[in-house]
């Protein structure tokens, strides 16, 4: 199992190669790689056009030895065209179960609020559980199992909002946003001229590197005190008064892993509270369902994170063993 410099070594190398596609993004990259090696399934939300499938895609393309399956949503997909379906097999005569597209190590669904709240629905199993039931028989997936999946703003023509239990089961959801500046887009048009894609890159880490750096995530150290930090934080979303519905203890454990991972990518044995506020927004914002008051006043889920980050009390020692 890697050791901590060996981990953010390899963590460095697949965000460097994401890097050389998604121009001038390193924070998204980042915090997408997180929630990669944290186990978690991302959710990409902003317009059309700003490399929300390419990002998903760079990802896949970097890992070596993965089952990548890809899912375009749309208002007339079935939920078996995600989970799979028994055929009648004339030649063998008997049923014979087809997989669907959720059997993957890596599964892009895109623009994922497209389709009907049934289809949606469709994920929810295998995204909490990793394996999907068909007939009454539980099917396990391959080990990993990630979900990259992209969608459009609300207000964009032809979506549907996502339900509260689906968007539990995101650990992370980020916006990619448009280039920070005109060099940066002037590299993804140079980009586009040479008609380059994600499938280009080369693949920098194998199937067996990226069990072995979930793992490692898994194993490091946090913290009594950084648990109860974690608590504190999430506890505090469901006292606050412009939220009809704070974090689930779900979305606490996802904060815990995910601060395991940003640690580790940092080269560190153990999770600190600046680990912990570093993924808070991407992992907490998407949880929170505002009242209409402060809907009204275009308060965002951003902005209540960040006051509750302000407060909360911070643990004096790191708890490093």
């Amino acid at each position: 199992m890697p050791d901590e410099a060996i981990f953010q070594r390899r963590f460095q190398q697949v965000s460097r190669n994401i890097d050389d596609f998604i121009r001038g993004k390193p924070r998204q990259v980042h915090l997408a790689l997180v929630c990669l090696f944290a186990q978690g399934h991302l959710l990409i939300e902003d317009v059309p056009g700003v490399a929300k499938t390419s990002l998903a895609k760079a990802i896949a393309q970097s890992v070596a030895g993965t089952t990548v399956k890809r899912i375009q949503f749309t208002p007339d997909l079935l939920p078996s065209d995600v989970t799979g379906v028994h055929v009648f097999d004339q030649a063998g005569g008997r049923f014979e179960f087809r997989q669907g597209p959720a059997f993957a190590n890596i599964l892009l669904g895109d623009e994922i609020n497209r389709a009907s709240p049934k289809t949606q629905s469709a994920l929810l199993e295998v995204m909490a559980e990793r394996q999907v039931t068909v007939d009454g028989e539980p099917r396990p997936v391959p080990f990993p199992f990630l979900c990259i999946a992209t969608q459009n703003p609300l207000e964009h023509q032809g979506t549907f909002a996502l339900p509260e239990a689906q968007l539990d089961r995101f650990m992370m959801r980020i916006t990619i946003g448009y280039p920070a500046g005109l060099d940066e887009e002037v590299a993804v048009i140079a980009d586009g001229i040479a008609r380059r894609t994600p499938e280009e890159l080369r693949s920098v880490m194998e199937l067996d590197d990226l069990r072995l750096m979930i793992q490692a995530v898994q194993e490091l150290h946090v913290s009594p005190e950084l648990q109860r930090y974690v608590a504190t934080i999430t506890r505090a979303t469901r006292n606050h008064p412009d939220v009809k519905l704070g974090v689930s203890p779900r979305g606490s454990i996802a904060l815990a892993n995910a601060a395991q991972a940003y640690a580790i990518s940092m080269g560190r044995s153990f999770v600190t509270a600046d680990d912990v506020k570093s993924v808070a927004t991407p992992v907490l914002n998407h949880r929170l369902l505002l009242t209409a008051e402060a809907r009204i006043q275009k308060q965002s889920a951003e902005e209540i994170v960040e006051e509750i980050l302000a407060s909360a009390p911070v643990p004096r020692a790191p708890g490093r063993v």
